[in-house]
């Protein structure tokens, strides 16, 4: 099992970034893969990014290639995303989440994140 807490999210105008943090423990984190999910108010919750436990493999999202970034540091447990050149449909609660398989299908991650709120405005 691995613990996440989310951090760095905030209110931010259009165009700007943000860089939110995934602090993980438990011994299976280094071998686990990694993902970020979203949840805009009254919709589904739906992927973002994921990336392999050696990450050399990332995945993203149609809606935001090439604005956001997803990586992770095993030494310091961590996994971040960048997140650049933000919109106003950006806004929703961003999720960490691991589990064994690198995937987009949310179900296939074991454990998730409280987590954090990123607001962006026009």
């Amino acid at each position: 099992q691995v613990q996440l807490v989310e951090s760095g999210g905030g209110l931010v105008q259009a165009g700007g970034s943000l860089r939110l943090s995934c602090a993980a423990s438990g011994r299976t984190f280094k071998f686990s893969a990694m993902a970020w999910f979203r949840a805009a108010l009254g919709k589904d919750r739906e992927f973002v990014a994921a990336i392999n436990w050696v990450g050399s493999t990332t995945y993203y999202a149609d809606s935001v290639k090439g604005r956001f970034t997803i990586s992770r540091d095993n030494a310091k447990n961590m996994v971040y995303l960048q997140m650049n050149s933000l919109k106003p449909e950006d806004t929703a609660v961003y999720y960490c989440a691991a589990g064994p398989q690198t995937t987009m299908d949310g179900p296939a991650y074991d454990d998730w994140g409280q987590g954090t709120q990123v607001t962006v405005s026009s």
